[in-house]
């Protein structure tokens, strides 16, 4: 076996025995999480996320696992920004919060199956065609660009995106949760339960953000391996860090700017690729991307613990409108 198929291995072995431990030790069914529980279950998933950055900087050497880490904090700081519309989508159709938890792991599970499927694809285009990556390029400098300008009075809207609408017209849907079902039967035919919905959602809407975070983490590293860990352990941690930060995420007002510079920045750094390696060296650029990376979304977290903007609500995780 070659190194990179005794990673894959070990990632895939750590990864099935760390769902077991989590769904069977740190969660229970219909339960609420507490802070407590939350803040055990993010550590746990970032020391493993950390351990598997040793792991690889053992076996695959320094450059290829600081590749990981940059791409994992890119990720991670990506899913914080998922968490806010995870909370819209949950209190648009009155979640009640002891579903939580088996909703969000069904919706996070569904968008690893869509998120492997998006990166192959794309990595499939990059092998094939290279100039792809100037076309993510353009596209990682619009995004960031219009992230960093984008109109805050606008608030996302469940009920009004293409995917709901899609689903109301084609599935015969129920105006509840149906005790905790996804599909029930009334009068003989079954219906869709807003638990189903809501668990569509979540998986369409990681995938759009995907659009970023996937051309972002190939602007990091091109390495399928790194591509593939790094995004499957941040999406992983993102059920637990969604109740350790629920009532704390609508503070983060200027995290939205950091990552928005940080997409910018991978953007120009993959346009002008052919030039910048003519100056600097590969494993010199890892470090210039990970310190960016750290300073961008750190900086913009720690400002907006000293200034306000938004004026967002401060509770809404309590399941209500």
């Amino acid at each position: 076996m070659t190194t990179h198929q005794i990673v894959y291995l070990v990632f895939g072995i750590v990864l099935v025995l760390a769902l077991v431990f989590d769904l069977g030790l740190l969660s229970k069914k219909n339960a609420q999480i507490t802070i407590k529980q939350a803040l055990k279950q993010t550590f746990f998933w970032v020391t493993l996320a950390l351990g598997f950055f040793v792991f690889m900087w053992v076996e695959e050497g320094q450059k290829l696992a600081l590749e990981y880490l940059s791409a994992y904090l890119m990720e991670w700081s990506l899913s914080i920004d998922n968490i806010f519309v995870f909370i819209l989508i949950f209190n648009s159709f009155k979640v009640k919060e002891k579903y939580y938890s088996r909703v969000l792991l069904i919706g996070i599970l569904m968008a690893i199956v869509f998120r492997v499927l998006f990166i192959t694809i794309g990595v499939a285009l990059v092998e094939q065609f290279h100039w792809v990556l100037y076309i993510f390029g353009v596209f990682l400098v619009y995004t960031g660009y219009t992230m960093f300008t984008a109109n805050e009075d606008k608030e996302f809207e469940p009920h009004d995106t293409k995917i709901y609408r899609f689903l109301k017209k084609y599935l015969p849907l129920a105006p509840h949760d149906g005790d905790g079902k996804y599909v029930v039967r009334e009068n003989g035919k079954p219906l869709y339960t807003t638990l189903f919905v809501v668990v569509v959602l979540l998986a369409s809407i990681d995938l759009v953000f995907a659009l970023d975070s996937i051309p972002a983490v190939m602007g990091i590293s091109r390495d399928k391996l790194v591509i593939y860990t790094s995004n499957i352990f941040a999406v992983l941690g993102l059920r637990s860090l969604f109740f350790l930060l629920r009532g704390a995420v609508s503070k983060f007002d200027y995290l939205q700017q950091g990552i928005a510079i940080v997409l910018v920045i991978i953007g120009i750094k993959m346009l002008g690729e052919h030039y910048i390696n003519m100056w600097i060296d590969k494993s010199t650029q890892v470090f210039i991307s990970l310190g960016l990376i750290v300073l961008c979304i750190s900086g913009s977290i720690f400002y907006s613990m000293f200034a306000s903007k938004k004026g967002a609500p401060e509770d809404v995780h309590d399941g209500s409108i």
